[in-house]
């Protein structure tokens, strides 16, 4: 008996949520497929002309992409920092091990 009602519970949540996701995916294609594609757009983007203000939007996205390219770079060269002086670091190790090694005398 309380497992005929958890499911029916259960059942009635998920027709609840199928029904609210239905309702947004038709709104939002009713929107696209009635709407003008002017309803796409911002009206600075949209058929305007070359004025000053998107000029300046053009460039602030510009800046905007250098400055995550120059971050991104800063990253992937410390991170060649970080393999050069690992590198670096083995080498001192092998040479001192190489050295210490030459320096034992044989005993047979």
């Amino acid at each position: 008996m309380k497992d005929q009602r958890r499911r029916l519970e259960v059942n009635a949540r998920l027709a609840k949520r199928r029904s609210a996701v239905e309702c947004v995916v038709a709104t939002f294609m009713f929107a696209v497929l009635t709407g003008s594609s002017s309803l796409l757009a911002c009206p600075v983007c949209f058929g305007a002309e070359e004025t000053h203000l998107i000029n300046g939007t053009k460039l602030g996205i510009l800046v905007l992409l250098a400055i995550t390219l120059a971050v991104q770079g800063a990253f992937v060269g410390f991170f060649f920092y970080l393999r050069k002086r690992a590198r670096q670091f083995a080498d001192v190790e092998l040479d001192a091990e190489w050295s210490k090694l030459q320096r034992s005398p044989r005993t047979s």
